[in-house]
């Protein structure tokens, strides 16, 4: 394990042997980077990091790779070979792919054909050792087996299912769709119109490899909404067939055909389903781990915004219908003094929001005036641009994104329990030029509104 992560991390084993060491002790990230340097020969917090998230995936590789050992030697079906092969897989798919072939299975064509009696007729086929095929299925002619056509496709069948469980056939499926695989979206027939913002994915094919994670999580959300339909497929998958071919028919005997045909029949039915939900699921991990890092550098940007420091604000959450939420905030952000004008239609009192503005100012000795970006706020920047203050009084439009989050959560009504939720969110507003820090970390990250696809990621 410790020689797989040093590994993924491009670190030595030393290091890493003694960080996982640390980790496995109870340490944390802050004390192993600040306290242990010499220990683990100076890695930062990011490589600290990436240790214990590889040493966590591992761990939960280990504990399955333990259930699907005892299940194996439960079944009586372990061998040398097999045990080694476990023990060297560090892979959860490969690790996969070792254990399907002893996985207790529901009802398929193969176990129905088993059921019948014809896997030993499947074991002849898979010699290919000139036998006739045909005088091979007339001894198992009998019971529920009406016919030589009957005993054929069920051992057909269960020659399929091995050739689906053989973990090398499926890690060369596997390795083309890595490869070479295509994406294709489609409009749902009958949501064209519904469904225009997505026009630019209707009809379109994108290789899967090179796709940028926005794109793609943007063709997970039509699909999910019921605007686009997806498939994956490979862009020649008579090459995929042809190595499979390669790799089970052996001469030219006279089972070559039906062989052959178990393998088409295995690669289209059985390995190729199975391995694009493998890759589809892959690729959304991908997606979700930029779109998260992506996420993280706007979020940590934005916290780190240089505050306007202690400065008296007057603080307003625009609107148009229901007027212009109007706070005016202390140097520590404490409310002083509240209400609402209505500079805008469809009930302008523009005369009246200057006056009131006018006074404001003067009265709580405002320094800046704070305009949230979100409906009505270039309107209302323009009108208060418009009013002569008497003395300079500069006008910031601010992020509003997550203030009526924040107004009607438990933290908002703990800090104002007798005003109205639309005064608090123009408080967040005013708080935000004063210091963005110290307001924005009490709104979840997600409603901030600094990534893409917040909310289609994987949420833990």
């Amino acid at each position: 394990m410790i020689r797989e992560i040093a590994r993924l991390c491009s670190l030595p084993e030393s290091r890493v042997e003694r960080t996982v060491t640390l980790l496995q002790g109870g340490a944390t990230i802050p004390f192993i980077t600040r306290y242990r340097k010499e220990a683990t020969g100076g890695l930062d917090e990011v490589q600290v990091g990436a240790v214990r998230d590889q040493l966590e995936r591992l761990n939960a590789l280990e504990t399955r790779k333990r259930t699907v050992r005892s299940a194996i030697e439960a079944a009586g079906k372990m061998t040398g070979a097999l045990s080694a092969q476990l023990d060297d897989c560090w892979d959860g798919d490969k690790l996969e792919d070792l254990y399907l072939p002893y996985k207790p299975k529901r009802r398929t064509r193969a176990a129905a054909a088993r059921e019948k009696g014809l896997e030993p007729l499947a074991a002849l086929l898979m010699r290919q050792d000139g036998s006739q095929p045909e005088r091979l299925a007339d001894r198992f002619v009998r019971g529920e087996v009406a016919d030589r056509e009957q005993a054929l496709a069920g051992a057909c069948d269960i020659v399929a299912e091995w050739v689906a469980e053989n973990a090398r056939a499926r890690e060369t499926v596997r390795a083309e769709y890595a490869r070479a695989a295509v994406l294709s979206s489609r409009v749902v027939a009958g949501r064209e119109d519904e469904g225009a913002k997505y026009s630019d994915y209707f009809g379109r094919s994108f290789p899967l490899r090179r796709m940028p994670s926005h794109r793609l999580l943007a063709l997970f959300r039509g699909e999910r909404e019921g605007f686009l339909k997806l498939s994956l497929s490979l862009s020649d998958p008579e090459a995929s067939v042809a190595r499979l071919v390669r790799m089970f028919v052996r001469g030219d005997s006279p089972a070559r055909r039906l062989v052959e045909s178990a393998v088409r029949d295995s690669f289209r039915r059985l390995i190729v389903p199975s391995i694009e939900n493998e890759c589809l699921a892959a690729a959304k991990q991908r997606a979700d781990d930029e779109a998260i890092r992506v996420f993280a550098d706007n979020l940590r940007q934005l916290l780190l915004s240089a505050p306007l420091g202690r400065r008296r604000v007057l603080a307003i959450d625009p609107g148009f219908r229901t007027g212009c939420k109007t706070v005016c905030l202390d140097e520590q952000g404490a409310l002083l003094h509240y209400e609402t004008i209505y500079p805008h239609p469809p009930r302008p009192q523009a005369d009246e929001a200057v006056r009131r503005l006018s006074a404001l100012v003067g009265t709580y000795r405002i320094e800046a005036v704070a305009i949230g970006d979100g409906t009505a706020g270039r309107e209302t920047e323009r009108f208060v641009r418009g009013i002569r203050f008497g003395r300079e009084v500069p006008v910031y439009m601010v992020s509003e994104d997550g203030a009526s989050v924040y107004s009607a959560s438990e933290v908002g009504r703990e800090e104002f329990p007798d005003r109205d939720a639309t005064v608090r969110g123009a408080v967040s507003i005013g708080r935000r030029l004063i210091d963005p820090l110290s307001e924005l970390v009490k709104i979840d990250p997600k409603s901030i509104g600094v990534g893409q696809y917040q909310h289609d990621v994987d949420q833990g």
